[in-house]
């Protein structure tokens, strides 16, 4: 992989890194994975271009709201739990089910 087309600095403020997020999913195609590092994620798209966030990574809080923001396949529960891998791997476009949000 070459040089991330984007990178954003991660300095504890949510709302910028998901305006990054905004501003910056529609340079690349659809999106196939995220990598989350302990200091860093990466958001990969189908022609392996990707953008990245440095200063947050799975140990972190606030990367549920990151993951989410662009439509990850993950445990929030586990997430922030170690690995020995280098790096978690996640799939992207995950859907809602219907009528997921209705109690029945």
């Amino acid at each position: 992989m070459g040089d991330p087309l984007a990178i954003h600095e991660f300095n504890e403020d949510l709302t910028l890194a998901l305006e990054f997020l905004k501003r910056t999913r529609w340079e690349l195609r659809e999106l196939r994975k995220v990598r989350v590092w302990k200091d860093r994620m990466q958001i990969l798209d189908v022609n392996k271009d990707y953008f990245e966030i440095q200063g947050i990574g799975y140990t972190h809080d606030e990367i549920v709201s990151l993951l989410q923001a662009v439509n990850t396949a993950f445990d929030p529960q586990t997430i922030l739990e170690p690995t020995t891998a280098e790096y978690k791997e996640f799939n992207t476009g995950r859907r809602h089910t219907w009528a997921e949000d209705r109690v029945m």
